[in-house]
């Protein structure tokens, strides 16, 4: 029998936002915030697992997205949008998690909901760029150049939505091309991961239905978290589960133990020899690490 899956959109305030749940209608609601760029879609890897643990997993594509309207955002937006979101599905409190580039919207839930929020996680994700020297080290060129536009952020939006444009290339081909594309990018263990068909087609359904509006949403994405945060890790009062790995070619391995020592409750989680994928490999544990009362 498969998984449930309800996928529908919502409008707020004359705005569409295309949300997708699965798991358990009834479970702990788990809210989860895609990487960068990919969609809503990301999250079939986790349906069965989330059925089995009673988990409520909820995901929504960020704004210009897959198939939610465009608008600008921030960190602090998206979180109050999370909120919006969760009131029209009827749900009060939550868990979030994200992965990559949705790590910081995870943590912006923790900061701007309080105790609506009642676990934060994140998974190979970002970290301030401007407080940790290795990730604006880690920039490429066309970032460098987006990240002198700031403050202006429409104008660096567009610049950092430039190098995206090989993703939206990507974006277009079957599942197989996508696959390979994404393993020659990644480390040999995130490699290993996608042999398994389940989710080798959440990454390509991810990533296909992610920029089909083009790449703005993503540019303004980068602008969210690559340049300076619109919220305080100070702020973030909820327990903090943090999920890293040692050979990640997106994420420098100090991101990890820099967020665990500046947020007031973190619990890291450092794997020697693995990759950018460690959501994948150790689903199991992070929905119930995040959704356990």
């Amino acid at each position: 029998m498969s998984p449930w899956v309800d996928d529908r959109a919502i409008e707020i305030d004359g705005l569409s936002w295309a949300v997708r749940q699965s798991g358990a209608p009834d479970g702990r609601p788990l809210v989860y915030f895609h990487g960068t760029p990919s969609s809503r879609l990301e999250t079939a890897f986790a349906d069965d697992t989330a059925a089995a643990l009673g988990v409520r997993l909820v995901s929504f594509d960020r704004p210009g997205y897959g198939g939610s309207a465009f608008a600008p955002f921030s960190l602090a937006s998206v979180a109050v949008d999370t909120g919006r979101i969760a009131d029209v599905l009827g749900i009060d409190r939550f868990a979030t998690t994200g992965q990559s580039g949705g790590g910081p919207f995870s943590l912006a839930c923790g900061a701007v909901l309080g105790e609506r929020v009642t676990r934060v996680g994140v998974t190979s994700g970002a970290g301030p760029f401007d407080r940790v020297p290795e990730l604006m080290a880690a920039l490429d060129d066309n970032d460098t150049a987006a990240v002198a536009l700031l403050p202006d952020a429409e104008e660096a939006a567009q610049q950092f939505a430039v190098g995206f444009e090989p993703f939206r290339e990507l974006a277009s081909a079957d599942d197989a091309t996508i696959v390979a594309g994404f393993r020659q990018m990644c480390s040999s263990r995130d490699g290993r991961l996608l042999d398994d068909p389940q989710v080798a087609s959440a990454i390509a359904a991810g990533l296909r239905a992610s920029l089909v509006q083009g790449c703005e949403g993503a540019g303004w994405d980068n602008v969210a978290w690559v340049g300076p945060w619109d919220v305080e890790l100070d702020d973030v009062r909820r327990p903090v589960h943090l999920w890293y790995g040692d050979d990640d070619p997106f994420c420098p391995a100090v991101v990890g133990p820099w967020l665990a020592q500046h947020l007031p409750d973190a619990t890291l989680v450092l794997r020697e020899g693995e990759g950018h994928l460690g959501v994948v490999e150790h689903r199991e544990e992070v929905l119930t690490t995040l959704t356990s009362d």
